[in-house]
């Protein structure tokens, strides 16, 4: 009976992780990214309390070449796909393999100030066991690794 049970749970996770909408607050605003949530499963530059915040990104090449270093990386991510660009702004969808949640990544090119703000939020769920953070962590180290 408990294994009809977790086959049933299993199969309404996957459900909705399967139906999740496109959060309407994505995208930069007067120089910023969506605030995060209380839930855990955000990470922001942009973020003031300590549980969200994670460091943003430097370049000194230009806005474009930084840009499309972070395409390539993303390009380059399991289940990753690339939903928009712009000169300044990139918005990606990373989906879990098991139940198909997806992630909304965002990153803000300030060219002014040569620094890379981003965003990694969870569409459902509260906790993500670390799973933004450490996504993030991984494209930091690709980005810095020339």
């Amino acid at each position: 009976m408990k294994a009809v049970h977790a086959f049933g749970v299993g199969i309404v996770l996957l459900l909705i992780g399967c139906s999740a909408t496109m959060p309407k607050n994505l995208g930069v605003t007067d120089g910023r990214l969506a605030l995060c949530a209380h839930a855990p499963h955000c990470v922001s530059t942009q973020s003031g309390d300590a549980a969200h915040k994670i460091e943003p990104l430097s370049y000194t090449t230009t806005q474009a070449e930084a840009r499309e270093k972070l395409v390539t990386i993303l390009g380059s991510m399991k289940r990753t796909k690339i939903v928009s660009t712009r000169d300044d702004y990139i918005h990606a969808e990373c989906t879990s393999a098991l139940f198909r949640y997806v992630d909304d990544v965002e990153y803000y090119l300030d060219d002014e100030k040569k620094i890379i703000h981003f965003r990694s939020s969870s569409r459902l769920g509260y906790y993500d066991w670390g799973v933004n953070r450490r996504r993030m962590e991984r494209i930091r180290n690709a980005f810095l690794a020339d």
